[in-house]
């Protein structure tokens, strides 16, 4: 992003936000109420802040678009989709490198015997966390859904050359969770439990959540789901996934932010070092410098719409088909959260544009001022 085209947003931006300093809440209320006059949502939840506190938190709308839904409130619980890539399973995978139980360059077949002879031999559980396998998303086997798909990755003829075709798949979340287990024993689901949500205090965070209320809605396969995942692959491998299946409130997931940009340590409790943060939030580039990835984080994709404009190059974050998205900036100590009651699936070009204009406010509205040459790289 050029000095010029900042300064541009910054003036846009003000004129939308009249009283900018003061204004914070009329604006996000625009931003978010207009989505739902839309249709796009039925509500939802925003949450900014910082590695010390909570800047803006506020719920809007209803959970579900049935005409007598309650109404959204700040501990909502959602289904955060594939904000499980990046909220269990790239940090048990990572917190697993630290303690020495075993190396993202590790091949796979190290850990999936399933693959030897298979050409799969150059695969490393790096590439698995960048989405450069070569691998593709395939169906499962309702009987036998987690060996359906080992034996669908060993069977699978790779596309592309390893490390260089960036092609995001599930699948290979799926597998990063079957090695968690395999490692260490536990599923994913008890592991991430033990070595992060206890000790982070993230208590309404888990897969398979139990207790009636509090769940927003999501929509899927001609029905609606509360209370259980939405991704079908999730609810064959039986609710506990790689990919989806973990549920979570916005004031849970700031907490893991505020983790994140702390260094891995949050009120005196450290659950990462931080190199290991660090070397998750590293950029891998990929698709001869087209793509920029983190290992499991998103920096520079396809799908870094809630990147906004304004945050740095070094932002990074995901997003969650159900209507999620994280995108946390280090270098002006901001993360923006949002988590909504999504409707339209189709108008993917709409919901991108509101999570990017929700991050544009925040970076505006509570980011320090950016050094031109650590702005985005768009």
């Amino acid at each position: 992003m050029t000095l010029f085209r900042s300064f541009v947003c910054a003036v846009l931006l003000l004129a939308l936000a009249p009283n900018c300093f003061g204004g914070e809440q009329a604006s996000i209320d625009a931003l978010l109420n207009d989505a739902i006059a839309r249709n796009l949502i039925a509500g939802g939840v925003v949450l900014i802040g910082n590695r010390d506190k909570i800047l803006f938190e506020k719920a809007y709308g209803r959970i579900s678009p049935l005409p007598d839904a309650p109404a959204m409130t700040v501990d909502t619980i959602f289904d955060l989709a594939s904000l499980t890539k990046v909220a269990a399973t790239t940090p048990a995978i990572l917190k697993l490198a630290e303690e020495g139980r075993l190396s993202l360059l590790d091949p796979a077949v190290k850990w999936f015997p399933e693959f030897v002879g298979r050409g799969k031999d150059a695969i490393l559980i790096l590439n698995l966390l960048t989405h450069t396998t070569g691998l593709d998303d395939i169906p499962l086997s309702s009987d036998t859904p987690m060996q359906s798909a080992i034996e669908g990755a060993a069977n699978q003829k790779l596309k592309g050359e390893i490390g260089s075709r960036f092609r995001y798949a599930d699948l290979n979340f799926i597998l990063l969770a079957e090695l968690v287990r395999r490692a260490t024993g536990a599923g994913l689901d008890l592991y991430a439990h033990a070595s992060f949500y206890h000790p982070l205090g993230m208590t309404d965070t888990a897969f398979r959540p139990q207790g009636q209320g509090r769940f927003c809605a999501t929509l899927g396969d001609g029905r609606m789901f509360v209370g259980e995942a939405q991704d079908y692959l999730c609810r064959q491998l039986g609710g506990v996934a790689g990919h989806a299946g973990l549920f979570s409130t916005a004031g849970n997931l700031a907490r893991f932010c505020r983790m994140m940009l702390s260094g891995g340590m949050l009120d005196g409790k450290r659950v990462l070092a931080q190199r290991t943060v660090d070397q998750m939030t590293a950029p891998y580039f990929s698709r001869g410098g087209e793509v920029v990835r983190g290992l499991g984080w998103d920096i520079s994709s396809p799908f870094s719409a809630p990147r906004g404009l304004g945050f740095s190059r070094v932002s990074f974050g995901h997003t969650g088909y159900s209507g999620s998205s994280i995108w946390i900036d280090p270098v002006s100590d901001t993360f923006v959260i949002l988590l909504t009651a999504r409707l339209e699936y189709k108008k993917v070009q709409e919901f991108s544009k509101l999570r990017g204009d929700l991050s544009t406010l925040a970076a505006l509205l509570f980011g320090v001022t950016q050094d031109p040459l650590e702005m985005s790289y768009q």
